[in-house]
């Protein structure tokens, strides 16, 4: 039975341990979503982790709407990103970027005053996060047909950045309700052409925009990373099960390198209405490593590798206090909490000055 310090394969990269770094946005960018440098010694102090997963990076500015977080179609953001991925490596880790597109999650105060896009004309519930505060969504508009290819091209780009700035490899983010998750559940995609409609048709985005991805920096080096269970920013679907193992089997057949499935625990921990996670079901249409995440503890992480659930699990707020989270784990040493007030402002504090357990931060100025 493995354990969450044996060793991993996941594609090119060869993790140390199971103990993985999820995704998580920091808001340290600049206000043109450029890396900072307080990011580098960020990710290089959690470099332990068998493979850290980095926070959502626009691909475009037609995808990115959050208030500091970074892209990675610049010249400034390859070079930003580039300072990050050689602090990693050398604090000898390994690091893989997240790419995003957030489709109708992004307000136009971001687009100059155009609309967001999405898989069909919808609107997210709630308010947006912008620079000016907290405004409500708008409608989306329809992506067209023709324009996808160009949506295409653009998430190969980032890729291709992604790669140029010395990243490991890549994860497409297809879930939480972001662009390629609005064209997979029914309830964000009424369209009526080959992308919506049947399950064939509604994973086809997602399968095009991985084998493009794939195409570009080869599928050994691409994840994906999706949310089967529950709703997350108004986008659900009717039965969900059929749809995502549909999209486990056609990511199998590109040979990817891992697959990441979100899924809050039905113990109402992330709120209530999720129904059981649907991992134990999905597992066997995937045929790669399957990583894991949501509010697991280590108890609960070593269960589900045990029964074959899973193949590693990604851990997110443990990793925000606690740098060295796989050393505190595999000594039994004591875990720091994490202040939530600090989780989207710009400055060091609560960023870089959580300690490792022996008391060393390593804290630099930005």
């Amino acid at each position: 039975m493995p354990t969450l310090f044996d060793p991993i394969t996941l594609g090119a990269i060869q993790a140390p341990n199971r103990l993985l770094m999820a995704p998580m946005t920091r808001a340290r960018g600049t206000r043109d979503h450029v890396p900072t440098p307080m990011m580098a010694n960020y990710y290089a102090q959690r470099a332990s982790a068998g493979l850290i997963i980095s926070e959502a990076i626009g691909i475009s500015q037609q995808g990115l709407g959050w208030p500091y977080a970074t892209g990675i179609w610049s010249a400034e953001q390859i070079a930003g990103w580039r300072r990050v991925t050689e602090a990693v490596h050398g604090a000898d880790g390994r690091i893989i970027a997240q790419l995003w597109h957030m489709g109708r999650v992004v307000h136009p105060s971001f687009l100059g005053g155009a609309q967001p896009v999405s898989a069909s004309v919808t609107t997210a519930p709630g308010h947006a996060h912008t620079y000016a505060g907290k405004q409500p969504y708008t409608a989306a508009c329809t992506l067209r047909r023709d324009e996808i290819p160009g949506l295409l091209a653009d998430f190969q780009a980032a890729a291709r950045n992604a790669m140029a700035a010395g990243f490991d490899g890549v994860q497409l983010h297809a879930s939480n309700g972001y662009l390629i998750d609005q064209f997979l559940r029914d309830s964000a995609n009424h369209r009526d052409d080959a992308y919506g409609g049947p399950i064939p048709n509604r994973i086809r985005f997602l399968r095009e925009v991985t084998q493009a991805v794939a195409d570009a920096v080869g599928a050994d080096r691409t994840g994906v990373r999706l949310s089967p269970n529950g709703e997350t920013q108004g986008v659900r679907d009717s039965d969900p099960l059929p749809l995502f193992i549909a999209a486990a089997e056609a990511l199998s057949a590109i040979g990817i390198a891992h697959l990441e499935l979100r899924e809050p625990p039905l113990d109402g921990t992330c709120g209530v209405g999720y129904p059981p996670p649907l991992a134990p079901l999905i597992r066997p249409a995937f045929k790669g490593p399957v990583l894991l995440n949501s509010d697991f503890d280590v108890a609960r992480a070593q269960e589900d590798l045990g029964a074959g659930t899973g193949d590693a699990v990604t851990f997110g707020r443990p990793f925000i206090a606690n740098p060295d989270f796989p050393r505190r784990i595999a000594e039994g040493l004591p875990l720091a909490a994490d202040d939530r007030e600090t989780w989207f402002t710009q400055g060091p504090d609560g960023y870089l000055d959580y300690p490792s357990a022996d008391g060393s931060a390593r804290r630099q100025s930005a």
